[in-house]
């Protein structure tokens, strides 16, 4: 059978065997933090496998260590216990394959549209026309090709948004961690980047980590769902978006995606409800 399947693939039988490394993996993950009031346990044995180019979003009641799960991944804070890996490589700290979004820009007000996309990419050591020619297709890609040399100052919410998916994108990380990252937006402007993303993801091709609290959001976003425990934190449930891509806003009145979204709601308001208790 396996020297048939050689045949038919053209891949050895050992290759077959040997399984492919998660894009990221988190096992037994836990961290407590330590108070005037005693420890606080935000994370607890959370496990969680994702595949590269896999886009997850994760949902959970306020404070069951969404932010925290994503600030191990990214490398800004350290487990008490259990591990994170990318590629098959322990997390130790940042990292130039994993870029960041928050929902609040730190966009440096100092510095214009096209200055503030470069920044990465000269801190990496790219030369001038590098840094310009990538910074200016990352600019042009989410919609402010016009706005290039604008300061933030005289941008909207959601103008300089883009502006930090763009800086994000242009030093090309292989993982996206997104923090709330349309939070702060209008229903319309969110709407409007939602698709924008989409876009972005299928015709560059990253492996996304995006928090929301927005179940909606995270229908119409991801390929895996991930609903968090209140606190403790721990992966309750993963809920597999069968929805095929490309999907916009009118995806949003589709039968299944009501199903989907009204599935998840109702798991993240039990858990919600038990941590008013």
């Amino acid at each position: 059978m396996a020297r048939a399947a050689e045949i038919v693939t053209g891949i050895s039988s050992a290759e077959l065997a040997v399984p492919a490394v998660p894009k990221i993996e988190i096992k037994d993950l836990s961290k407590i933090y330590n108070g005037r009031n005693g420890d606080v346990v935000a994370l607890q044995n959370t496990n969680l496998t994702i595949n590269e180019n896999e886009f997850v979003c994760v949902v959970g009641p306020s404070g069951c260590g969404k932010t925290t799960l994503l600030n191990i991944i990214a490398g800004l804070e350290h487990a008490s216990s259990g591990s994170v890996t990318v590629d098959g490589k322990e997390v130790k700290g940042p990292g130039k394959e994993r870029g960041v979004v928050f929902q609040q820009y730190a966009l440096f007000p100092w510095k214009t549209v096209l200055k503030n996309v470069e920044f990465g990419l000269k801190l990496r050591g790219y030369s001038k026309a590098e840094r310009r020619e990538r910074a200016e297709h990352y600019i042009e890609m989410v919609g402010l090709k016009d706005f290039a040399q604008a300061y933030p100052k005289e941008l909207s919410g959601g103008m300089k948004q883009r502006v930090a998916i763009a800086r994000a994108y242009a030093v090309q990380p292989e993982v996206l961690l997104m923090d709330e990252p349309f939070g702060a937006l209008d229903a319309q402007t969110r709407a409007q980047l939602q698709e924008e993303l989409l876009n972005t993801w299928q015709s560059e091709k990253r492996t996304c980590f995006f928090i929301t609290h927005d179940v909606e959001e995270a229908v119409i976003l991801a390929q895996k769902v991930i609903v968090m425990s209140a606190r403790p934190g721990r992966i309750k449930e993963i809920i597999n978006v069968d929805i095929p891509y490309p999907r916009n806003q009118a995806t949003k009145l589709d039968e299944r995606f009501i199903q989907i979204k009204n599935e998840i709601w109702e798991k993240v308001y039990r858990e919600y409800m038990e941590y008013k208790k």
